[in-house]
């Protein structure tokens, strides 16, 4: 289904873009986007504790994820309640995206929330215990809204399995890595659009944060599990 573009998408030129290459053929890709006006860490927390709500957009009510960006997200799910209930540390995080609305750029993964709190949220996918790809939003306060920092690092640490991440560089090539930076651009700037309209309705107020979306009180965050 085709949704609506409601709100400018920024351009990629509105943030600091910057592609490293590691040891072992790792990559890291570190996104500083332009401050998010009006919005504060409390916000944000908010929003992707409550990823899996839904919201007036465009004359209906759909699901936050798919207004995030109407064009590329496809679908998200709580693969598996964090330990305290609902999306908070521990939980799963299936996404389902079409980077560009093209489908040889669409991924459909499953990745571990090993943080969330109101500095930032980490994502991780293991294989064997063993981390092959991590996301990381952090955010911070600023005079001029809130500082949003994006950094995907695809690959794993060990010399000895520098074969994997030669299997995850064909299935993160240039050309859909290109493609992911610019949806990540486009999405994060949503943002600004997005989350003063849910503060403003009343939905998902930051105290209800408290809570998971079964009811069970979340449980004070805990320390993530270092990242190999």
């Amino acid at each position: 289904m085709t949704r609506p573009v409601l709100y400018p998408l920024r351009a990629v030129d509105t943030a600091t873009v910057r592609c490293s290459d590691h040891p072992h053929g790792r990559r890291r890709i570190t996104i500083d986007h332009r401050p998010l006006a009006g919005l504060t860490p409390a916000m944000l927390l908010d929003w992707f504790t409550h990823l899996g709500g839904t919201m007036s957009y465009g004359g209906e009510v759909i699901d936050r994820y798919l207004a995030w960006h109407p064009t590329d997200h496809i679908k998200w799910e709580l693969a598996r309640q964090a330990p305290s209930g609902g999306a908070a540390e521990g939980a799963r995080f299936r996404m389902v995206e079409a980077f560009g609305g093209r489908p040889e750029y669409k991924i459909d993964e499953v990745a571990r929330v090993e943080k969330l709190d109101e500095t930032g949220i980490r994502l991780v996918k293991r294989v064997a215990g063993i981390a092959v790809f991590q996301l990381e939003h952090t955010w911070s306060a600023g005079s001029d809204g809130a500082h949003y920092v994006t950094v995907m690092d695809l690959g794993v640490r060990s010399r000895r399995l520098a074969a994997i991440n030669r299997i995850v560089r064909r299935r993160f090539y240039e050309d859909k890595v290109q493609a992911w930076i610019k949806h990540n651009i486009e999405e994060v700037g949503q943002l600004e659009y997005l989350l003063p309209q849910l503060a403003s309705s009343g939905e998902a107020e930051p105290a209800q944060r408290a809570q998971g979306r079964n009811g069970a009180p979340h449980r004070e965050h805990r320390q993530a599990e270092p990242v190999n």
